[in-house]
This record gives structure tokens, C-alpha cells and sequence, in this order.
């Protein structure tokens, strides 16, 4: 039986307009727009507020999430599935292009 590979995300770093680039364990960049998922009325909502996106930015969980609340907790974090993430256009590492 053959296990299928479930991507893991290593980093993220933010992009313009509420995109993020998750570096992932197979060694790519992908750039994924969150901005479609912050809607009033929904837990991304307090990500509308930039310093927040920017500023809760995390990796929890294995994937790209937001610790709005601060405490590093797992449980209260939001995070989005990994293959979702995984999903996003693959790019070339930003970093690479400031280094």
C-alpha cells in the first residue's frame, strides 16, 4: 500500500495584498491569496485588518495559520489545510530575490 505525501509547510512569509508564500518541505514556494476567505461574519474576518495578517502569520499545525489571539495555542489557531495551501501558484522564492 502506497501512503500518499501530505504537504508540510516549513515557513510563510506575507505577500502584497494579503498573499502569503509557504515554503514547503518538498522544497517549493507556492503563493496563496487569502484575501477570497476574509468575509464578514467568518473567523477570517479579523484578518481584514492588515496588522493582524501580518502580525498573526504563523506555522502551526504543519500548515499556514493565523495565531490571532497571540498564545501559540494549536487548538485556537486558524489554520488552512495544507493541500489547499499547497494548491496555490508555484513562484520563486522571494527571498532568494532581496539576498
Amino acid at each position: 500500500m502506497m501512503m500518499e505525501h501530505i504537504p508540510v509547510v516549513l515557513q510563510v512569509v506575507p505577500g502584497d495584498a494579503y498573499c502569503v508564500y509557504a515554503y514547503f518541505d518538498d522544497g517549493s514556494v507556492h503563493l496563496f491569496d487569502v484575501a477570497p476567505l476574509i468575509k464578514q461574519g467568518t473567523v477570517f474576518e479579523p484578518l481584514a485588518d492588515v496588522a493582524v495578517f501580518r502580525k498573526s502569520l504563523t506555522v502551526m499545525n504543519r500548515t499556514l495559520a493565523f495565531d490571532i489571539e497571540g498564545d501559540r495555542n494549536p487548538c485556537d489557531c486558524i489554520d488552512i489545510d495544507p493541500e489547499t495551501v499547497y494548491g496555490g501558484k508555484v513562484v520563486a522564492d522571494p527571498l532568494e530575490a532581496t539576498a
